[in-house]
């Protein structure tokens, strides 16, 4: 075999890998009737660390991703979560016992970008690892348009904070636990992600299953 020849085949083989990578892995349709009244709901949200190391299922994992920051009104493509001048520069990755994934709301999917169980990355308590879900908030600064870093960290917080009640509503009403989280390690999350120098990993939330429940 001449080296042109191999040379094709190493770079097809690449090729497919890279297809194979950006796969999106399609969720269940989420639920969107039913659940607890607001206000019942509302009385219920809480921040709770107890969680078992259990995974939940895919359908709740569907409608969690879908309350966070799901699309909500496909013909004008936005959002659970508001974000100014709806520039949604949220993005939501994902650590379950499974891998290590990305969430693209225009598929409601997921890309699984490593199939190792990269729990212990999204917070320092020893709890993050057991958590059915750790959801992990980074900012792309390059859809906040102009103005300083120290701004657009203000607007990516408030967006985060908009996406993390949506979470704890959502586990409220569904029975889940959950705690929002700042005490991460964002130097070692972005290496981990392979972040580039405009993404910033701003929080995290843990979302699982109580003890006894």
């Amino acid at each position: 075999m001449n080296l042109t020849k191999t040379c094709l085949i190493i770079f097809g083989l690449f090729l497919i890998n890279c297809s194979k990578a950006q796969e999106v892995i399609s969720l269940p349709a989420p639920t969107k009737i039913g659940g607890k009244p607001l206000m019942e709901t509302l009385n219920e949200r809480s921040s709770s660390r107890d969680f078992i190391n259990e995974d939940i299922t895919e359908q709740q994992l569907s409608d969690l991703l879908w309350a966070a920051n799901g699309i909500n009104r496909e013909d004008k493509n936005k959002r659970t979560a508001p974000s100014s001048h709806n520039n949604q520069d949220i993005e939501i990755y994902i650590t379950t016992s499974t891998g290590l994934f990305l969430y693209i709301a225009e598929e409601h999917g997921l890309i699984r970008l490593s199939e190792i169980d990269m729990r212990n990355i999204a917070g320092n308590q020893d709890f993050v690892k057991k958590a059915s879900v750790n959801l992990i908030y980074v900012s792309d600064f390059d859809k906040l348009g102009k103005g300083s870093d120290e701004s657009k960290l203000v607007t990516a917080a408030t967006h985060c904070g908009f996406i993390g009640q949506n979470v704890y509503l959502y586990c409220a009403s569904e029975g889940l636990i959950s705690v929002f989280r700042a005490w991460i390690n964002k130097d070692k999350i972005a290496k981990t992600l392979k972040l580039n120098p405009n993404q910033h990993v701003i929080y995290s939330q843990s979302v699982g299953l109580a003890k006894g429940k």
